[in-house]
């Protein structure tokens, strides 16, 4: 007697055969099926090297972009999600989006070790194919800096050719940032966050703000504090420390891989990435450590 695995039961003993169970759906002609679902034939030829004659390794350069490119989808979801949730008042579920971020980045920052595994000679054979497109150009690095606070107006230039792009990077500069929304939810609490502070411009860069510190030395010393608040203050460091992580292995991984050589973007290359390092999202948080205590 056969099963649905096509075996007799004597065949599936002897070869440990795992069986079918019985109400294991087979049959997706008229069943939504997980590739369906998941828009596989899309996805799985959505890779096209350009190297002639094809590179072995091209394709793990651009699975790597690529996968980059969708955990920084979500990313974006969730920190505008999370500012929404703050705009209401709803800092639990606000920090539920936050830690997933925070997920999120781990395991982008421990994807450089596979790209890492692609040697200076193995890169250079398919580098010059390339032309002049670049991680410099990605569009939801730039919406996820301009959320936290790192806002440049002159960022827009380089999205001018893709209107979409240009479009949701614009919306994100005159927004308010993560930081500003919870800087409101401060406000809204008691806390004595200065009026100019919660009416700035931001459109601007964020730029440390010195009378915030004393209102984040009164949440981290006060044994009142509400414990989000606390918590939401160690979480936006958290982010912070998880983006110079990332960014410190990004320059990391370029370096071993093609020196100093310039960007395919035109940027230079490991010393620009160097500069990124001196970035910060939430100054006041750092500072505040300083004076803990005195």
């Amino acid at each position: 007697m056969e099963n649905r695995t096509g075996h007799s039961e004597e065949t599936i003993r002897a070869r440990g055969i795992r069986p079918i169970e019985d109400s294991v759906r087979t049959d997706f002609s008229q069943a939504m099926s997980y590739g369906g679902y998941l828009d596989l034939d899309r996805l799985l030829t959505a890779q096209h090297p350009l190297s002639t004659p094809e590179h072995h390794d091209e394709l793990l350069f651009i699975i790597q972009h690529q996968t980059s490119e969708l955990w920084l989808k979500l990313i974006l979801h969730e920190l505008l999600e999370a500012r929404r949730l703050l705009d209401v008042d709803n800092l639990a579920k606000a920090l539920k989006c936050i830690a997933r971020v925070k997920a999120i980045q781990r395991t982008m920052t421990e994807q450089w070790s596979v790209l890492g595994t692609l040697t200076p000679r193995e890169y250079s054979e398919f580098r010059r194919f390339l032309g002049s497109s670049s991680g410099f150009q990605s569009h939801q690095y730039r919406g996820v800096e301009f959320l936290l606070g790192n806002k440049n107006r002159g960022m827009l230039r380089v999205f001018e050719s893709d209107p979409a792009a240009h479009s949701q990077l614009s919306t994100l500069l005159e927004e308010p940032t993560l930081y500003d929304a919870f800087l409101a939810v401060l406000a809204r609490a008691g806390y004595a966050v200065p009026a100019e502070i919660l009416e700035r411009d931001t459109s601007e860069p964020w730029t440390f703000q010195k009378d915030l510190v004393p209102v984040f030395q009164e949440i981290y010393e006060s044994e009142a504090t509400p414990w989000g608040f606390y918590e939401a203050c160690e979480d936006l460091v958290d982010i912070e420390d998880n983006f110079h992580a990332w960014r410190f292995r990004h320059l990391r991984t370029v370096q071993r891989t093609i020196g100093f050589k310039v960007g395919t973007g035109g940027s230079s290359g490991v010393d620009f990435l160097k500069r990124a390092l001196d970035l910060t999202f939430f100054p006041e948080l750092y500072a505040v450590r300083t004076e803990i205590g005195n």
